[in-house]
């Protein structure tokens, strides 16, 4: 059930064969989540580390009056409340597709990373560049154009999920709706509509129903000004 933890950390540091082994033992309950279901809330104070194992999930802030900004999207493989390890948790995480998440006792979190410090590298910088990405896309919101920051995100979503093994013939599982993009991106739903037929005509990509087919890439990633060096992946993305 772990596997695609084990792949996650090793983009980002090398393990041994012992602390794969650990981590494949890792003692874990799993729950399954539908769209759209809350996998942890703004406030909680976890005791558990939520493991992707399957399906997409996003990073959100919600306002008082339902306006939301997503913050990030995560893949399978990723732990999606690291911070939770220290800190009580002031986002929340939601569920983008159907989701099974693994969940870790903290005491048995902690004990796997003092025993393997090759482990614990490896999520310390999986979180580090988590915080790069929030970087990227404050400055797409900040100074990016609509077009651009739907070209980066493509870009980024794609090269993420490559490196899992997720995109296969330049094509990609990414069933976001507008309203998601919008609220990645900060941008209205009709703008955003806008954005995606224009990216279409110019014969960069096609993105239907949840499914993205980058026609182009060389293109796509010059539309997008993407370099993935943010992303520090240790498996090179074309």
């Amino acid at each position: 059930m772990v596997g695609r933890f084990v792949e996650n950390l090793e983009l980002y540091g090398r393990l041994s064969d012992d602390d794969r082994a650990a981590v494949d033992a890792l003692p874990m309950t799993v729950r399954r989540f539908d769209a759209g279901e809350d996998i942890a809330s703004e406030g909680d104070a976890p005791t558990q580390c939520r493991l992707l194992l399957s399906g997409l999930a996003f990073r959100h802030k919600t306002l008082s009056d339902g306006r939301r900004q997503i913050m990030t999207f995560h893949v399978p493989g990723e732990v999606c409340d690291v911070a939770g390890l220290l800190l009580s948790m002031d986002h929340g995480v939601c569920a983008l597709t159907r989701a099974e998440v693994g969940f870790i006792g903290h005491s048995t979190m902690d004990t796997l990373l003092e025993k393997h410090p090759r482990v614990m590298r490896a999520l310390w910088r999986c979180e580090m560049v988590e915080a790069a990405i929030a970087r990227e896309w404050m400055v797409g919101m900040g100074r990016r154009t609509a077009y651009t920051r739907i070209a980066h995100l493509f870009c980024e979503m794609y090269a993420r999920l490559k490196a899992m093994g997720l995109a296969n013939d330049n094509r990609c599982r990414f069933p976001v709706s507008q309203t998601h993009l919008s609220d990645a991106l900060g941008l209205s739903v009709v703008h955003t509509n806008r954005v995606l037929q224009q990216l279409r005509a110019d014969g960069l990509l096609t993105f239907k129903s949840g499914e993205l087919t980058v026609h182009d890439w060389p293109g796509l990633k010059a539309a997008g000004e993407f370099d993935a060096g943010y992303l520090h992946l240790r498996t090179p993305t074309t």
